[in-house]
């Protein structure tokens, strides 16, 4: 299985802009810029690479986790992930540092230990959190 992105990025980096694209079209021209990277901390003006990586972390962990739960006898009603990335500037550049899933469960007939044990299970199995290298946080409960 192969996706693919596109991104077209003008001018320099700090007063460039950039579009991205999905194969999709679930995103089309999407605008992103270091504004929208560094500074629109609301994130109304674009979007920027680590909030698409953050969205592609909740939605990978909630489907792993809604096919673990299912293997284990218990379908999932819902599970309502949020991912959350923090990226900070070091000596050697933007680095990110951190993603904290918090995923909110509901999910008849299992107990919470259960439910993070199982959590646990897909966030360690989802393939977005194997390819990133940094520390990945998870909070695991029951709505």
């Amino acid at each position: 299985m192969k996706r693919k992105a596109h991104a077209v990025w003008t001018g320099p980096g700090q007063g460039g802009r950039g579009v991205v694209s999905t194969g999709s079209g679930a995103l089309q021209r999407q605008p992103y810029s270091a504004h929208t990277r560094f500074e629109d901390e609301e994130g109304r003006s674009g979007t920027n690479p680590e909030e698409l990586i953050a969205a592609a972390h909740a939605g990978c962990f909630s489907m792993a986790l809604a096919f673990q739960l299912a293997g284990a006898g218990h379908p999932p009603t819902e599970l309502d992930t949020e991912a959350l990335l923090d990226m900070q500037k070091e000596d050697v550049g933007w680095t990110i540092r951190s993603i904290h899933l918090t995923v909110r469960g509901k999910v008849e007939g299992i107990d919470a230990d259960t439910f993070r044990e199982i959590a646990e299970k897909a966030k360690a199995g989802c393939p977005v959190s194997r390819v990133l290298n940094a520390d990945i946080g998870l909070t695991a409960e029951l709505a």
